[in-house]
């Protein structure tokens, strides 16, 4: 008997392609499977986006402070969520599209998502100490 075979990968362009804003809209107010792809592929799949933005963890960890602190709507209502202006739309698109998902959201809604962003600000996080690794070892 062989050990089974794992599942293929998905390469960072596939995830990429990932519509995080639907994967939210479904993942927040249902528990199950819709909130497993969130928190693993909608995840990575954001942190993507944001690396392509050039946005830090230390943005996205203060956003998710700032939504569980004051909530989904506060955050949506900043002028300017993470620096720079196609960062603000990026974090735009989640923050409505949580909005949308869950109303005018609550405590558990707020907490979530909050637990969400740090998950994105996590994976952007290692992406960017892997780069920085690499680059070390190629230099």
């Amino acid at each position: 008997m062989s050990a089974p075979t794992p599942p293929p990968g998905r390469t960072d362009a596939q995830l990429a392609a990932y519509d995080v804003p639907t994967l939210l809209r479904f993942g927040l107010p249902q528990d199950g499977p819709y909130r497993l792809a969130l928190f693993s592929d909608g995840a990575i799949a954001a942190a993507i986006h944001a690396d392509g933005l050039a946005v830090q963890p230390r943005g996205i960890r203060f956003l998710a402070e700032i939504v569980r602190a004051g909530g989904i709507r506060n955050a949506a209502d900043l002028p300017e969520p993470l620096p720079g202006q196609a960062a603000t739309t990026l974090a735009r698109s989640w923050l409505d599209a949580a909005l949308e998902a869950v109303g005018s959201t609550g405590v558990n809604s707020d907490t979530l998502a909050a637990r969400w962003l740090d998950a994105v600000a996590t994976v952007l996080g290692l992406r960017i100490d892997n780069r920085q690794e690499q680059t070390g070892r190629q230099a």
